[in-house]
This record gives C-alpha cells, sequence and structure tokens, in this order.
C-alpha cells in the first residue's frame, strides 16, 4: 500500500504546485478505503477556498474524431500564453474485462512532456457515478495547484457526457465531416449541450467538406431553443496538424466566459452545479451504505436469484430489501 501523508502535508504540496504530490492526492480521492475517503476530504477542505479560479472546459467527440491531437494542439496554444493547462480524461473501466484504456499519456507525449501541463486519466471502476466524483474532486486539486484551465475530456459520446458537463463551465464537441449523413452521427442531446462545435481534420482534401459540415452544423444548432446562459453556440472548422482554426477555438471559450461573467450566469451555474455534486454525493453515501448492510449482503444473492428465475418481480425484491 502506497505511503499516507498528514493533511497538512498533501494540502501543502498542492498549494506549492508540487505534481508528485498533486497526483498522490488524486490517488487518495480516487480510493474507496473509507480512512482514504476521510482523509481526501479534509485534503479537499483544507485547499477549497483556493480552487473555483480556472475555467473548466469539457471535450467530447465521436470516436475516431481525434480528441487527443486535437487536445494536444490546443494544450500546446495554451501554454505558449504562458497558462498551466490540466487534462482529466474520465474514461470507463471496461465492463467485460475490468480494465481501463488510460493511454492518453502516450497518446499526448509532448504536450506531457511539458512542466506547465499536468494529463491524469481517471479509471472508472464498477461506476459513471465514482469516476465522475473523483474526477470532479481531482478537478478541485488541479485548480487548488495553480493550474489556469482544466480541460475534461470523456471518452466515447454517451452517459458520460451529461456528467462531465454538470461539472465544466464550457462543452466543447469535436465532430468529423463526411463521415455520412452529418447529424445522425451523435445524439440530439449531446448536440443541445455544446456551447461550441469544431470539424477537427479540417485540412488538405478534407477542408471543403469540414466547410460544408461547419455550415450544415450551425443551421441545425439554430433549430435548439436558446440556452439558459442566452449563448448562441459556434461551429468553427480546425486542423491540429497545421494548426489552422486551433487557437480560434480557444478565442470562442474566452468570449464565452466573458458574456456569462458579464451576465451573472458564469458564478450561478457554478453553484448549482455545486448543489447538484451535494445531492449526488449523498445519493452515493446512501447506495454504498446500504450495499454494505450485513442483512443486505444476506438476502441479495437469493432476492438475485429469484429475479433472474422470475419468480419475484425486480421491484418486489427492491422492495424487499429496503424495508430490511
Amino acid at each position: 500500500m502506497a505511503k499516507r501523508f498528514s493533511v497538512d502535508e498533501y494540502a501543502d504540496g498542492i498549494l506549492a504546485g508540487n505534481r508528485v504530490r498533486l497526483s498522490q492526492a488524486i490517488t487518495l480521492v480516487e480510493s474507496t478505503l473509507p480512512t482514504d475517503q476521510q482523509l481526501a476530504q479534509q485534503v479537499l477542505d483544507r485547499v477549497l477556498p483556493y480552487s473555483g479560479r480556472s475555467v473548466r472546459v469539457g471535450i467530447t467527440g465521436v470516436p475516431g474524431v481525434g480528441k487527443s491531437t486535437f487536445i494536444e494542439a490546443l494544450g500546446l496554444a495554451l501554454l505558449a500564453q504562458n497558462k498551466r493547462l490540466a487534462v482529466l480524461a474520465v474514461d470507463p473501466t471496461s465492463q467485460r474485462s475490468g480494465g481501463s484504456i488510460l493511454g492518453d499519456k502516450t497518446r499526448m507525449n509532448v504536450l506531457a512532456a511539458q512542466q506547465q501541463a499536468y494529463i491524469r486519466p481517471s479509471p472508472a471502476g464498477r461506476s459513471l457515478g465514482g469516476v465522475t466524483r473523483s474526477t470532479r474532486e481531482a478537478l478541485i486539486l488541479c485548480e487548488a495547484a495553480g493550474h489556469d484551465v482544466i480541460f475534461v475530456e470523456t471518452v466515447g459520446v454517451g452517459q458520460s457526457e451529461t456528467a462531465v458537463h454538470g461539472m465544466v463551465d464550457f462543452f466543447l464537441l469535436l465532430m468529423l465531416a463526411g463521415a455520412g449523413d452529418e447529424l445522425q452521427g451523435i445524439k440530439k442531446g449531446i448536440m443541445e449541450m455544446a456551447d461550441a462545435v469544431t470539424i477537427t481534420k479540417a485540412d488538405g482534401q478534407n477542408e471543403l467538406a469540414a466547410k460544408l459540415a461547419r455550415r450544415e452544423y450551425q443551421n441545425a444548432l439554430h433549430l435548439f431553443p436558446l440556452a439558459q446562459s442566452g449563448w448562441n453556440p459556434v461551429v468553427t472548422t480546425s486542423s491540429a496538424v497545421t494548426g489552422a482554426g486551433v487557437a480560434e477555438v480557444w478565442q470562442v471559450v474566452e468570449k464565452y466566459v466573458q458574456q456569462t461573467q458579464e451576465s451573472g450566469y458564469f458564478q450561478r451555474r457554478r453553484q448549482e452545479q455545486n448543489l447538484h455534486w451535494l445531492h449526488e454525493a449523498v445519493r452515493q453515501g446512501l447506495e454504498e451504505q446500504f450495499y454494505a448492510r450485513a442483512a443486505v449482503q444476506q438476502q441479495l444473492p437469493t432476492l438475485r436469484q429469484q429475479v433472474l428465475e422470475g419468480s419475484k418481480s425486480a421491484f418486489g425484491a427492491a422492495a424487499e430489501l429496503l424495508n430490511l
């Protein structure tokens, strides 16, 4: 078992920008051991006043869109502006094998080698709720460590996007041109969450297709009702290979932040997110406590078998467990 430090040793190291101590603290928040959870909460409470000063950007896209290449290109552009960047990857664990991909550092090797950048994949374990909780806590730790920008990257398109949308300020959707019917390739719900869409790989022979796709997405986004933020989603094209359009994506983010801060929406949304995570933490804690009870552990295998055989309904079995 890895060495555990005192609350002050973790907190002081994080606030001093010590990358090793930051990594150790994130490992602590990812641990499911009750003693580690308790220590992690004390560390989080200690550094919380120093968090909240970064711009949090969620980045998602269909497989093959070149997320890692794009993130690396945009990340390097931010480092050139003297910004400190953290990249947190929500990497759902394989339900079949129990393994995680966790390949972000190898896929962003240039960015990972920079002193001003910090890349951290988060294995989901058994549930998406677990990974998003530890990702949100890691986000707070990275902010306290002095990172100006936090990217939260999701792997694939699905349920994880909704969870990540609930912890970031700006949601960026990466899309490909010429991949069949442009608007069928992604769920409408993800499109509605996007504050900006960028068509990647807009270079060489693909450049014209990217421009056409940009027009199609812009027209499609106009059909959605205006978001609470009052912001009209922007569609751009970019190439991580040539660098064209990459810096423009960050200009869109900055414009959004300025507009929503002036209207008061930016701060209001963060407050709402904090409340959401309060309820989420209560729900998750109750679930953990429930399954840890001896009576539940004793009765669960029998009830599971009865539900499998069809001799008891799922709702009846649940009611029986809850009555325990």
